[in-house]
């Protein structure tokens, strides 16, 4: 099937299209269980000290892991790389980060956004001075952005540069806030506005930064950020005061600064996802052991029907997030060698593929922080008392994980771009929204079929449910468009509503398609519990799906308007065979409690 970002909303898509954790080759593998070995060895040992500002610590693992090759995967060879595709590069964000978020937040600001804009947009003479150390860890790369003024609105930013009277260098004056790394990075990705005859750009435009502590030429650092989470990853303000940026050290091209930032974040932000999936399964893991252990009314409290009902949703969040993040990142790496083969070099194509599926990206940087947090949550309740202590590893993991919220945009800032961008590609014409939206209104005006069709494979049933709640996306988003045309960004509430439905849709499919092919291509094994989390996330998506649907629906009709929408949403999210949640929970904690751990997809 040929596939093009966001189409999932307009296309029904079978389970052989799509990418599983089961599907990895030998190698990743391979590469997997290193990266795991790394963080069990060098990290779990020593995670209290992550908890006290050790950010030498940090530094040295940071480090440590370049000379073993884990900053380097997605990076060329010629450049100190590994040369592997984008799900290699997923998988060890995903191995690598579930420890700590400390580390996790240190190796995703290298590996992301401080060094993914040299790559892509650098120079050859950039990428050979910069690339071959940052990939080693021989540097620590940064990314600034953020400052006082402008966080979200970054393109409000007040740093100045302006080129010397002998044209070699721009003169960088300004602060930037919130710089992961800051502490012990040698390279900077900065942004600043080129100030000339007095006029300044409307646009940002980016440098490489070379920080020399010998040499600090008007750059300062700030002291260390004391924060609720992450103590141990640097995080600093950072100061420019008539600083020299040779003219040669521009990354692309004049005002392209603030199209480099939002791809980047793209990057960021699908990185992210993968980032921070592995300390979910790692706080159920802790959360099993403890609940074995601890004892209550004469027996482990793991037998308890609450405790078992949080482990099988901690479980199924979990589970989802891995399905949603390695269908898209295979998506994404299919669609990097498919402009590759048009012609494009590697990093064209995957700037290209990035912009595509940036809207996959925001959708699982959503939903996997929003899980992760929610895990952690449950975590320390399991562990009650004891989960508020410091003496357990519950309130690290839940401090470490309200970061991923903000960071990388907003989780509310991401929920409208999902939309926004969605609607800019249909305007572009590069997706059929019109014609699926007139379709599902039609659908309202004629008379329901009651035939039941016929349902071939397992979870077939539920995947028809997806497919009906695509058409209350479709109706909520064409009668908004419709109703308020250019200005349904100004209609935040609605947009998040929409938000919020689109992901949940997307993140549903995944499930039950990714199950649904471990079926088909193992029909013999035994995939209750998996099942059950699939179908269990398809009842909790589809009631958020009615509330965030009504609320909406009240928000732009009224009148008969109002009853034919109710009426559509009634009959699209209508269960024909709802599933008994207990027992669906109760399949998955006793497959979790077997296993002493989250013990799916080979981990």
């Amino acid at each position: 099937m040929k596939k093009q970002g966001a189409d999932f909303i307009i296309k029904d898509y079978k389970s052989e299209d799509i990418f599983t954790l089961d599907e990895l080759s030998e190698e990743q593998k391979m590469m997997a269980e290193a990266a795991t070995e790394f963080v069990d060895r060098e990290m779990i040992p020593v995670k209290e000290r992550f908890e006290h500002h050790d950010y030498e610590l940090t530094e040295r693992l940071l480090r440590q892991a370049g000379e073993m090759g884990f900053l380097s995967v997605g990076i060329p060879e010629k450049y100190n790389g590994m040369g592997m595709d984008f799900v290699s590069t997923m998988l060890m964000c995903d191995r690598m980060s579930g420890a700590t978020g400390s580390f996790a937040t240190a190796y995703g600001a290298h590996t992301g956004i401080g060094i993914m804009p040299i790559y892509l947009y650098g120079t050859e003479e950039q990428k050979e001075k910069y690339l071959t150390k940052l990939a080693t860890g021989e540097w620590v790369g940064a990314y600034a952005l953020t400052e006082p003024g402008a966080g979200s609105d970054a393109n409000n930013g007040k740093t100045t540069a302006v080129l010397s009277e002998d044209g070699k260098h721009y003169i960088l004056n300004g602060q930037k806030m919130w710089i992961s790394n800051a502490g012990f990075a040698q390279s900077f990705i900065v942004f600043a506005k080129i100030v000339e005859n007095g006029e300044k750009d409307k646009r940002l435009t980016a440098f490489i930064f070379e920080y020399d502590p010998e040499n600090p030429n008007g750059f300062t650092l700030g002291e260390e950020e004391q924060k609720l989470g992450i103590r141990s990853s640097s995080t600093r303000q950072i100061f420019f005061s008539d600083t020299k940026i040779p003219v040669e050290n521009i990354l692309g091209e004049r005002q392209e600064g603030f199209k480099i930032a939002l791809n980047v974040l793209n990057i960021g932000r699908i990185k992210l996802s993968a980032g921070i999936v592995d300390a979910m399964r790692r706080i159920i893991g802790e959360s099993i052991n403890y609940a074995n252990e601890r004892k209550q009314f004469g027996q482990p409290i793991i037998n308890f029907g609450a405790i078992k009902k949080k482990i099988a949703e901690m479980a199924t969040r979990t589970y989802v997030s891995e399905a949603g993040i390695y269908r898209a990142a295979k998506d994404l790496s299919d669609k990097i060698e498919e402009y590759k083969v048009e012609g494009m070099d590697d990093p064209a194509a995957e700037k290209k593929a990035f912009e595509e599926y940036a809207i996959e990206a925001a959708i699982l940087k959503v939903y996997v922080s929003d899980g992760t947090q929610i895990v952690a949550d449950e975590g320390i309740q399991i562990f009650g008392g004891m989960g508020f202590s410091e003496d357990t590893p519950m309130e690290g993991y839940w401090r470490d994980a309200r970061i991923t919220r903000i960071y990388e945009g907003t989780n509310e800032i991401n929920r409208l771009l999902t939309v926004s961008m969605l609607l800019r590609k249909a305007m572009k014409g590069q997706l059929d929204l019109l014609g699926p939206a007139k379709s599902v209104a039609g659908e309202l005006m004629g008379i329901p079929s009651f035939d039941k069709p016929e349902f071939e494979h397992p979870l077939d049933e539920e995947l028809d449910m997806i497919k009906r709640l695509k058409k209350v996306f479709l109706l909520i988003a064409g009668t908004g468009a419709q109703k308020f045309g250019d200005k349904l960004g100004g209609q935040q509430q609605l947009v998040l509503d929409a938000a919020d439905i689109l992901i949940e849709i997307y993140m549903a499919e995944s499930a039950l398609l990714a199950t649904q092919k471990k079926i088909k291509n193992n029909p013999d094994a035994n995939w209750e519990a998996q099942i059950a989390m699939s179908q269990l996330n398809l009842f909790n998506a589809v009631e958020k799906i009615k509330f965030k649907a009504t609320e909406a629906i009240y928000s732009i009709a009224e009148g008969d308007e109002l009853k034919m929408m109710l009426m559509g949403l009634k009959r699209f999210s209508k269960y024909n065979n709802t599933p008994n949640l207990n027992d669906l929970r109760r399949t998955i904690a006793k497959k979790v409690r077997e296993d002493n751990k989250y013990g799916f997809n080979g981990y």
